[in-house]
C-alpha cells in the first residue's frame, strides 16, 4: 500500500473491495453467534446443573468443550480448505453450525449441550482455514492484507463481542418487562439466544452461497487433484505434503515455533492471573483489572503492529514481539504491585495482539494459495491447543511451587507460586521468540539490536535487498559511476544487480508529464520530478529490494526534486519532506559521495561541500557512506568497488564469498 497512508485511509480502500466487504460482514454475523452461543449454551448447563460446583464448572467446561476441537479438526479444515471448493465448505459449514445449535434446544439430554458445543466448535474448525485462505484473494494487492487481518480481528474479538453481549441481554430482558415466567417455556430466554445465534449462522450461509462467489477463487471452484497430477493421493498425501512444506521452509518452521511460545506464555498469564493478583494483594478486583488490561493491550498491539511493522519485515517484527513479550513478562513476574503489573501486562497484552496479527499477515501474504489453508489451520490450532493446554497446567504448577519469603533490602517479602511459574513462560517466550527471528531470517545475518533501532526509528523497513546510492554535483559523473558499478557487480556473480538511472529531466516521462500536461510553473515541475521520483522507486527498485537484488541507485538521496526546488520556491524543510516522500522514504545501506571540487573541467559549485556535510548528517545510522574524490575516474571506480564490496561483505556471507576472489582479481576500471 502507498507508503504514508493513514490507518483509516487504508482502511476505507479495504472496505472499498465489495467481496471483502460482504466477507467482513459475514465475519460480524459468524463471530456474533459464536460468542452469543458460548454465553447461551454456558447458561443452560449451569441452570440444568444441581450442584454449586456443577454451576462453576459450567462456563469453564464449555469453553474447554470449545478449545477441544482444535486438537482434531483444524487439519483436516486445512485439508478441506486447500483441496474443495471454499464456498462451499464455509456454507455447508454455517449450515450445520445452525443446526446443531439448534439441536441443543431439541434435544432434552443432560450432556448434550457439550456436545453440541464440541461439535459445532468443530465445525468450526473446518470453516475457518477456509475463510481465512480465502480473504486474501479477495484483495487488490498483498499490503492490505495486513489492514484485512486488523479488521477481522477488530470485528472478531471487538465489534461481535458487545453484539453478542448486548443480544444476550435482550433475550433476557423478560423480567424487567414483567411477562410471564412460561411464556417461552423452562429456559426460554437461553433458548432464544440459541435460537438467534442459528439464524445468524444461516445468514452467514445464504450470505455465502449467494453474495460471494469470490470466496470460489479467480479460476473458479477448486477442485480434487487427479489420481495422476502432483499432489493427489487423497488427504494422507496433502497432509504429507504440508508437513514436507512445514519441514522445507524456515519461514514457517520459525512462525511456528514462534507460535508455540508466545500462546504458551499468553496461557501462563491467563491461567495464573487469579493467584497473582491475590500475590499483589489485589484480590478479584485486581484480577478484573489484569484481565481488561490484558484485552486492551491486545488491542492496542493489533492498532499500531502495522506501524511499526512498516519500518521492519514482518518476518523480523514476528520474532522481535514474542522476544519483547517475553521481557514485559519478566517485568509482570517481578512486579511488586499492582500498578506496575498493570502496566506490564498492557505490553504483555500489546506484543500478543502484535505477534497473532504479523503472524496470520505472513501467512496470507507470504504463503502460496494451494497450501494456505493447512498452515492457517495448523496455526489457529496452535492458538486452541497451547493456550488451553497451558491455561490448565499453570494452576497446577503454581500450586506445586511452594510459597517463599525473601529479603530485599532486609525488607520480607512473600512470593508465591505464581511469580517463578511466569519467569518461566518468560524464558520460554523470549528463547522461542530468538529462535524464531533466526530460523525465518536465513537470508542475512541477524542484527537483533539494528532491528530494534529501525522499530525506533520513522524510516520504513529494508527488505531483504542492499541499496547502494551514487551521489554528486555532477549529474555525468554519477551516471558513469554508477553505471560502472552495476555492471561490475553484475560481472562478478552477485546474485541480481539491478541499475536505476538519475529519472532527471531528460527522463522521458518527466518530459511526458510537462509537456503532455502542459506545466508551466517550477512548483508544478518540482511535483512531476516527485512523482516520476515516487514510480521508479515503486515500480524498480522495491520490488528488486523484495527479490534480494542488489540496486545501485544514482542519486536517490539528492534527487532531481532538488535541483528543481530554488526556482520553486521551496524551503529546506518544504524540499527534505517533498524528496523524502517521493522516495517513499526509502533510506540506502551504502552511499557513495563524490567530490569533484579538485576537476579542472567541472566548474566549481559552492553548494556541493556543504551538501556533502548534509547528507552525511541526514543518514540513517544503518547508513554507511564513502567520500570519493572524482578528479581520476579510473582511480575513484577502484575506490568505489573497493568499499561496496566490503560493505556488500559485511551484510551477506554469499555476497563476502563471490566478491572476494572478484575484488582480488579486478582489472583496472580503465582497461574495461
Amino acid at each position: 500500500m502507498a507508503a504514508g497512508l493513514s490507518t483509516p485511509e487504508r482502511i476505507r480502500r479495504v472496505l472499498a473491495i465489495r467481496p471483502f466487504r460482504r466477507l467482513w460482514g459475514v465475519t460480524f454475523l459468524c463471530s456474533t453467534a459464536d460468542w452469543l452461543a458460548l454465553l447461551g449454551v454456558a447458561d443452560l448447563v449451569s441452570n440444568a446443573a444441581g450442584s454449586y460446583a456443577v454451576k462453576n464448572f459450567a462456563f469453564s467446561g464449555v469453553v474447554f468443550s470449545n478449545l477441544l476441537p482444535g486438537l482434531f479438526f483444524a487439519p483436516l479444515g486445512g485439508l478441506l480448505a486447500d483441496r474443495f471448493d471454499r464456498r462451499v465448505v464455509m456454507a455447508v459449514g454455517d449450515v450445520l453450525r445452525c443446526l446443531l445449535l439448534l439441536s441443543v434446544i431439541v434435544v432434552d439430554l443432560p450432556w448434550w449441550p457439550f456436545a453440541g458445543s464440541f461439535l459445532t466448535s468443530s465445525v468450526a474448525m473446518l470453516w475457518i482455514p477456509a475463510k481465512d485462505a480465502a480473504a486474501p484473494n479477495l484483495l487488490h494487492r498483498p499490503d492490505q492484507v495486513e489492514t484485512a487481518n486488523q479488521l477481522g480481528l477488530a470485528m472478531t474479538y471487538g465489534i461481535s463481542v458487545v453484539a453478542a453481549g448486548g443480544l444476550y441481554a435482550l433475550t433476557g430482558i423478560g423480567p424487567s418487562l414483567r411477562l410471564p415466567d412460561d411464556l417461552l417455556g423452562a429456559n426460554g430466554p437461553v433458548k432464544l439466544a440459541i435460537a438467534l445465534a442459528a439464524a445468524l449462522y444461516l445468514a452467514s450461509a445464504v450470505v455465502i452461497a449467494r453474495r460471494i462467489p469470490e470466496l470460489s477463487g479467480p479460476a473458479g471452484p477448486r477442485r480434487a487433484a487427479a489420481p495422476d497430477e502432483p499432489g493427489s493421493g487423497g488427504f494422507l498425501t496433502m497432509l504429507r505434503d504440508a508437513g514436507r512444506f512445514i519441514r522445507t521452509t524456515p519461514l514457517v518452521r520459525g512462525l511456528l515455533i514462534g507460535a508455540v511460545g508466545a500462546f504458551a506464555a499468553g496461557g501462563a498469564v491467563v491461567g495464573s492471573a487469579q493467584s497473582y493478583a491475590k500475590s499483589v494483594l489485589a484480590g478479584q478486583a485486581g484480577f478484573g483489572l489484569l484481565f481488561a488490561a490484558v484485552f486492551v493491550g491486545l488491542g492496542l498491539g493489533i492498532v499500531f503492529a502495522p506501524k511499526l511493522a512498516a519500518r521492519l519485515a514482518h518476518e523480523r517484527f514476528f520474532g522481535i514481539s514474542i522476544m519483547l513479550a517475553g521481557v514485559s513478562l519478566v517485568l509482570v513476574a517481578l512486579s511488586p504491585h499492582l500498578a506496575v503489573s498493570i502496566v506490564a501486562v498492557l505490553l504483555v497484552g500489546a506484543c500478543a495482539g502484535a505477534t497473532f496479527l504479523t503472524g496470520v499477515t505472513i501467512i496470507g501474504s507470504r504463503i502460496d494459495d494451494d497450501v494456505r489453508g493447512r498452515v492457517n489451520a495448523i496455526y489457529q490450532a496452535l492458538l486452541k491447543i497451547v493456550l488451553g493446554c497451558t491455561v490448565a497446567v499453570v494452576p497446577l504448577l503454581v500450586a506445586l511451587t511452594n510459597s517463599r519469603t525473601i529479603s530485599v533490602f532486609g525488607d520480607e517479602h512473600q512470593v508465591d507460586g505464581t511469580r517463578p511459574v511466569l519467569l518461566g513462560a518468560a524464558l520460554l517466550a523470549f528463547l522461542s521468540g530468538l529462535l524464531a527471528y533466526r530460523r525465518m531470517n536465513t537470508h542475512r545475518p541477524v542484527r537483533l539490536l539494528g532491528d530494534l533501532r529501525a522499530i525506533a526509528r520513522r524510516y520504513p523497513r529494508r527488505k531483504t535487498g542492499f541499496v547502494v546510492t551514487v551521489e554528486g554535483s555532477s549529474s555525468a559523473d554519477t551516471a558513469v559511476h554508477a553505471a560502472a558499478l552495476a555492471g561490475w557487480l553484475s560481472r562478478a556473480g552477485v546474485r541480481t544487480v539491478v541499475f536505476a538511472p538519475d529519472p532527471g529531466e531528460d527522463d522521458p516521462r518527466f518530459r511526458a508529464l510537462v509537456s503532455g500536461a502542459t506545466l508551466t510553473s517550477a512548483r508544478a515541475r518540482v511535483l512531476a520530478a516527485a512523482a516520476v521520483r515516487a514510480d521508479s522507486v515503486h515500480r524498480d527498485i522495491l520490488p528488486a529490494l523484495d527479490g534480494g537484488a542488489v540496486v545501485v541507485v544514482e542519486r536517490l538521496i539528492d534527487s532531481p526534486v532538488d535541483r528543481l526546488t530554488e526556482s520553486a520556491g521551496f524551503g529546506a524543510d518544504d524540499l527534505a519532506e517533498v524528496a523524502d516522500w517521493a522516495a517513499g522514504r526509502l533510506r540506502p545501506d551504502f552511499a557513495v559521495l563524490l567530490d569533484d571540487s579538485a576537476r579542472s573541467d567541472v566548474p566549481a559549485t559552492e553548494a556541493w561541500p556543504p551538501r556533502i556535510q548534509e547528507i552525511i548528517g541526514g543518514l540513517s545510522g544503518a547508513t554507511r557512506c564513502v567520500l570519493v574524490e572524482a578528479a581520476d575516474r579510473t582511480s575513484s571506480q577502484d575506490q568505489i568497488r573497493a568499499a561496496v564490496a566490503e560493505a556488500l561483505s559485511r551484510s551477506s556471507r554469499e555476497w563476502a564469498d563471490r566478491l572476494r576472489e572478484s575484488t582480488e582479481r579486478v582489472a583496472p576500471a580503465g582497461a574495461e
